[in-house]
């Protein structure tokens, strides 16, 4: 890891704003001359005052209140304080990237399995206040019938060097996961999208095998996400808690989604990307294929909006220098096919935060929760696009990004 010295150095050279060390951060930090849109009510409490404490929002209040001399104090100028954004489905393996996606307002992800439980240690960097970063939610080794470069995450794994389908393999990989500190399990019922050589509606899991991986799960307490394009109804029959693209979701496994609490994080801005040149998905078959997923796609959105399926945004992105796609895009894409913008940013807040089982602590503003804020220059809930506009990202109550006061 590169020192603090080189690591500061290197973010002033590349970024145009206020990087603040861990340790330099006062105890106290207050925002005065808030607009806030909490996360809960689709209205606005103008002229507060929000003091976090210890990382938590101590309180939350209109016009001026008494909070110590030594407090770290915001003049947010009546902008506008959001919760900051979660976002249930990335790839994040470094810390250049995870501070990335804080830069925009992303204050929580969940891994969608990265290499070598990169994922479950930087969620301990951010927890023990090591580096200021989005809290992870780990998924360690993608459980698939082939683990690829995984197989050498650790030692253990070797013994599913053959692969991973037989009952015995597929809950052995599961334990493992859970050894190494997972909070959540990833698998897939059918092939990935973003590959030129594989089709997202071939199943790789049946309803049986999935079955065996979140019995195995359940027994740690973890739920399972499961990328399906395709084979979706074979996913949510096995007990998913979530369903991760669903494409080619057809309405009885909308429906089944809808009764049984299972969520989908439909990544409608990275099959987006498919079809557009640059960005996390650069090829000429995956750009044609995107091409024809997109309406379809489109249409499983729209028609899980009007049946009730519960819906959490997300990127599928690493983060990476030539990424984007961000929360926000996916937000303003969701506003597009159908929700309102209180709907759409509720799948960045309080909604992903039940699908990741952290709701009583983030994804609203509320007097005891995490101090996981964003400023935004203007109203979202007027024009969704404001939302890509972050001007401050507080995660756990440390200041990442601070780009005020602007000149009046």
């Amino acid at each position: 890891m590169w020192s603090n010295k080189k690591f500061y150095v290197a973010i002033l050279a590349f970024c145009i704003f206020n990087i603040v060390n861990v340790s330099a951060q006062s105890e106290v930090t207050v925002l005065i001359n808030a607009n806030v849109i909490d996360g809960v009510s689709s209205s606005i409490k103008p002229n507060q005052t929000i003091i976090i404490k210890d990382g938590l929002i101590e309180s939350i209040s209109s016009g001026k209140k008494s909070y110590p001399k030594n407090a770290h104090v915001i003049d947010v100028q009546n902008h506008y304080v959001l919760p900051g954004l979660i976002d249930a489905h990335a790839h994040v393996d470094n810390i250049a990237n995870a501070q990335r996606a804080l830069t925009y307002g992303t204050t929580t992800i969940r891994s969608a399995s990265v290499g070598s439980y990169a994922d479950v240690a930087l969620q301990r960097l951010v927890l023990e206040g090591r580096i200021i970063g989005p809290e992870i939610i780990p998924t360690g080794v993608y459980v698939q019938p082939n683990l690829g470069r995984s197989i050498l995450a650790t030692p253990e794994l070797s013994e599913l060097y053959d692969g991973v389908e037989t009952e015995e393999a597929i809950r052995k990989l599961v334990q493992i996961n859970i050894k190494n500190g997972v909070q959540y399990i990833k698998t897939r019922s059918a092939e990935m999208a973003g590959s030129p050589t594989t089709d997202p509606r071939k199943q790789v899991y049946t309803e049986e095998q999935l079955g065996f991986i979140v019995d195995e799960a359940a027994k740690a307490g973890i739920p399972v996400m499961a990328h399906a394009h395709g084979s979706v109804l074979a996913a949510v029959r096995a007990g998913v808690k979530s369903i991760e693209h669903g494409t080619y979701a057809s309405k009885e496994a909308l429906e089944l989604m809808k009764k049984k609490g299972t969520y989908l994080v439909p990544t409608y801005s990275t099959v987006l990307d498919l079809t557009q040149p640059g960005g996390d998905y650069d090829h000429p078959v995956t750009t044609i294929r995107g091409q024809y997923m997109l309406p379809q796609m489109a249409k499983t959105v729209k028609l899980a909006i009007k049946i009730g399926v519960n819906i959490a945004a997300s990127t599928d992105s690493g983060y990476g220098p030539e990424s984007l796609t961000r929360v926000s895009t996916e937000i303003i894409n969701f506003v597009k096919l159908g929700m309102t913008p209180h709907q759409a940013l509720a799948t960045a807040n309080l909604e992903a935060a039940k699908l990741l089982g952290i709701a009583d602590r983030t994804g609203s503003l509320e007097v005891g929760k995490e101090a996981d804020i964003i400023v935004v220059y203007s109203n979202p809930l007027e024009e969704i696009s404001a939302i890509q506009d972050v001007i401050i990202s507080i995660s756990n109550g440390k200041v990442f990004l601070n780009r005020l006061p602007f000149e009046k």
